[in-house]
């Protein structure tokens, strides 16, 4: 087959189907053999956790219904992978990463899980990912689970994948997949982006639905596309896209939200924008080779007409600490997920699960679970601690209004420009939207990228100018999964 699968966009894919130089079965096929050659072999990278049996069978009918009435949509026939903390009611298992959850059962797709199917895509599988979101223990590595095993960066493994997206991120980077979802709570989505040299769109907290996704903040949790490139992660979001009552943060996206997020993909998106440099703090934990990397990319956006204010610094940057927000949140969200599951669930409470890892030590705590102990025995779950109303409260406060709102309204800028995704913190507790971006890689092959924030709902100037950045740049690579450094 003629067809090159490597580094293949959607838009490709769509080419080479509607031309009938593959089927979608025969690209599932493709990328299964991938899986089976790099991912549980040869380099061993461990994203893919799970292979959905009907794969195959769902694909040929795509095929077939492709012949008779024509594509759906751009999603019409694409694999995507799933990360493990998102619900299908199928004959995967959603367990995130948990060996206690290993043969939990949803009875229902995640409302994302429906849409994607809607528009045509093939859930082809589900990615590894941190246990719990590396919301398990103290020390454990991104991109660990006891279910799974460890995920590997194919760029070098002696650098870490980033988390809690980890499988997400790695499949796409290796080829596993088309595209595929992470979540985000705190740095999910950017950091294994930023890590693994992929397109990472956390959007803002209520344009997509929660609704059936294994959760870990109540206030913060979202999911978003990861991609090979923004055109790709833009096309995921359209599918996911839609309307939920039962998901409460969804209340704040009346007439906020676009029916297609690809009219922003501009490649002059950068031209006349404001962007701000937040240096102070930010840029502390920067090597100097990430440094010049850094500076480069806010160079090249000058050069493309962007006004870059540096420094625009966060005035409430170095006030933000320690927030006990989630783990107040983690074990009520958990427990009301868990209660969903239906009768036959094996597992029903945060306490079983911690009981089943007791009962299970070597399999299931190589590094221990002492921050589901934490949020098992010393967290109410009611919401009630004035230490939790105060943190929600400060968060809001330093992160929110005396923090991205301020500097934005200051220096009236567009966006925020951050190394890494080293703003993640601050905008996880703002609920804001960001969007990674590969803008290169150091002398040993790790990648780097560049974070593009905003207020809320203002995924639309992101687009733009990680559009535009992205097609001036062009540094993305994928790894050669022969040999590390």
């Amino acid at each position: 087959m003629s067809f090159e699968i490597v580094e293949a966009t959607i838009t490709d894919i769509q080419a080479a189907l509607d031309a009938g130089e593959i089927t979608s079965k025969q690209l599932v096929l493709m990328y299964l053999e991938r899986i089976a050659d790099h991912d549980k072999n040869g380099l061993t990278i461990n994203s893919v956790l799970e292979i959905n049996p009907d794969a195959l069978f769902i694909a040929e009918s795509l095929d077939v219904e492709r012949t008779l009435h024509g594509a759906r949509g751009p999603m019409h026939g694409i694999p995507v992978l799933l990360k493990d903390n998102i619900n299908t009611g199928d004959k995967m298992h959603t367990s995130a990463g948990s060996l206690a959850l290993a043969d939990s059962f949803a009875l229902e797709d995640a409302f994302i899980v429906t849409k994607l199917r809607e528009a045509g895509a093939i859930i082809m599988g589900k990615a590894n990912m941190t246990e719990f979101a590396n919301f398990m223990t103290n020390g454990m590595p991104s991109g660990y689970s006891s279910r799974g095993g460890q995920v590997l960066n194919p760029y070098n493994i002696s650098t870490p994948t980033g988390g809690s997206s980890a499988g997400s991120a790695v499949a796409v980077a290796c080829n596993f997949c088309t595209v595929s979802v992470g979540t985000e709570t705190s740095g999910s989505i950017l950091n294994p982006g930023n890590l693994g040299s992929v397109i990472g769109i956390k959007p803002t907290v209520g344009l997509l639905s929660r609704s059936g996704i294994l959760p870990l903040s109540n206030t913060q949790d979202t999911a978003g596309p990861m991609a090979r490139t923004v055109t790709d992660a833009v096309l995921m979001l359209n599918a996911m896209l839609g309307r939920d009552d039962s998901d409460a943060a969804m209340g704040s996206n009346y007439g906020r939200i676009h029916e297609d997020y690809t009219a922003f993909l501009d490649k002059d998106g950068l031209q006349g924008v404001r962007i701000g440099i937040p240096r102070d703090y930010y840029f502390e934990e920067l090597t100097e080779e990430q440094l010049a990397l850094f500076n480069a990319s806010a160079q090249l956006m000058r050069e493309m007409g962007a006004t870059i204010v540096d420094p625009a610094d966060i005035r409430t940057a170095r006030e933000i600490s320690y927030s006990s927000v989630v783990l107040n949140e983690f074990k009520t969200s958990l427990n009301a997920y868990l209660s969903r599951l239906g009768p036959g669930a094996p597992i029903r409470t945060l306490k079983q699960i911690i009981d089943y890892n007791h009962a299970h030590p070597i399999e299931t705590l190589k590094y221990g679970q002492i921050t589901l102990i934490e949020a098992e025995y010393t967290t109410s779950g009611t919401f009630t601690e004035p230490q939790y109303i105060r943190d929600r409260a400060t968060d809001l406060k330093l992160c929110k209004e005396e923090g991205i709102d301020a500097v934005m309204k200051e220096h009236q800028l567009d966006a925020l420009l951050f190394p890494a995704d080293f703003g993640a913190r601050i905008t996880s507790r703002a609920g804001y939207p960001s969007i990674v971006v590969p803008s290169g890689y150091t002398g040993v092959g790790a990648p780097f990228g560049v974070t593009f924030s905003a207020k809320a709902y203002q995924e639309p100037q992101l687009i733009k100018m990680a559009y535009a950045f992205e097609q001036a740049s062009k540094v993305r690579k994928p790894p050669s999964l022969r040999s590390f450094i």
